[in-house]
């Protein structure tokens, strides 16, 4: 599992950074830049996607593997607690890793994900992960990428291209393509809603919710009930965005900022 880290490599201190579905941990860059002066912030590919391996049998990819992988990577980097950051997929993992007795994970933030992922977000996500065609130019591969990613919100030019390069990687024949095994898809159901609220009322951790006003993943009748059980999540919500808020933006990135900077020593 490759990943990037930011910061002095001696702070103990650490934010732990995981994307989303069909992401890297590049998405992670502006967060990185903002934090990297108070925290050694390590942004990992999950397997199969980005700089990663992919898994040898594609029924692997699940956050079972997933959490398995990221206490190897918490272990690799010599710390006894860490502060979580996780998109979408990044947070369920994060949320099943901080669930388990003697977690090392202090701090926790959920942007855009929750104990219940509706139907209709499952079947937006399966209707084209592992699917991706294969592209001409980086500006066709961005078209695509502004329709699929739409609920992202509104993005600068340079937003949207940086959210498209980071998602391709180069083909032999000078074409380019997802940088995600096209098997993570294998796994994936999404023929009814995902729950996992035993998961979320086992969390002991401060815990941080992000949420996308417009957002079909996390529900706001989700998020109201977030607040009541389990951590009790102080819930912060984007305007104007679906699934997920980017954290690309300064004014997302603030909230973050303050959450994981209650959890250190000044």
């Amino acid at each position: 599992m490759a990943y990037l880290e930011w910061g002095d490599a001696r702070n103990r201190d650490v934010l732990v950074c995981v994307h989303g579905l069909t992401r890297t941990g590049r998405d992670f860059d502006e967060v990185a830049r903002a934090l990297c002066g108070r925290f050694r912030v390590v942004c990992p590919d999950v397997a199969g996607r980005g700089d990663s391996d992919p898994l040898p049998d594609a029924m692997l990819y699940g956050v079972p593997q997933y959490v398995a992988d990221m206490v190897t990577l918490v272990a690799r980097l010599d710390v006894e607690a860490v502060s979580w950051l996780g998109t979408s997929m990044g947070g369920l993992i994060g949320m099943a890793l901080a669930a388990q007795a003697g977690s090392p994970v202090k701090r926790l933030v959920l942007n855009d994900a929750g104990p219940l992922v509706t139907r209709a977000s499952l079947e937006r996500l399966a209707s084209y992960v592992g699917k991706a065609p294969n592209f001409a130019s980086v500006e066709e591969a961005e078209r695509y990428i502004r329709a699929i990613s739409a609920p992202f919100g509104p993005h600068s030019d340079a937003q949207w291209r940086f959210l498209t390069e980071t998602w391709l990687r180069r083909n032999a024949d000078g074409t380019w393509r997802a940088h995600y095994d096209p098997r993570i898809a294998e796994p994936f159901k999404a023929d009814k809603d995902l729950e996992i609220w035993a998961l979320y009322d086992a969390l002991r951790c401060p815990t941080l919710l992000l949420r996308g006003e417009l957002s079909d993943l996390l529900l706001p009748a989700t998020a109201e009930e977030m607040t009541r059980r389990g951590p009790r999540a102080r819930v912060v919500e984007i305007r104007g965005v679906g699934h997920a808020p980017t954290l690309l933006d300064p004014d997302q990135i603030a909230p973050v900022r303050e959450f994981l900077l209650q959890g250190i020593s000044s």
